[in-house]
């Protein structure tokens, strides 16, 4: 089993749940919004997410402005 930091934790959730329910894009702006951490805070966090999350798919999907992450369930 995967550990996680609690603020890792929090991202996995709102992110598994919102997965769930259809998104499939996100920015970390709006992660963070969400969870009342800092853009920068979640940032930093999804790329590791992305390597150690088993029960979604995180990928880098895009960089405009800032980088947008698909999430799907797995």
């Amino acid at each position: 089993m995967t550990e996680y930091t609690e603020e890792e934790q929090a991202i996995l959730e709102y992110l598994q749940d919102s997965a769930a329910s259809g998104d499939r894009y996100f920015r970390a702006k709006k992660i963070a919004k969400h969870l009342g951490l800092t853009a920068k805070q979640v940032g930093v966090r999804l790329p590791r997410l992305a390597e150690k999350a088993e029960d979604v798919d995180i990928e880098k999907w895009g960089r405009s402005k800032s980088t947008t992450w698909k999430v799907e369930p797995v």
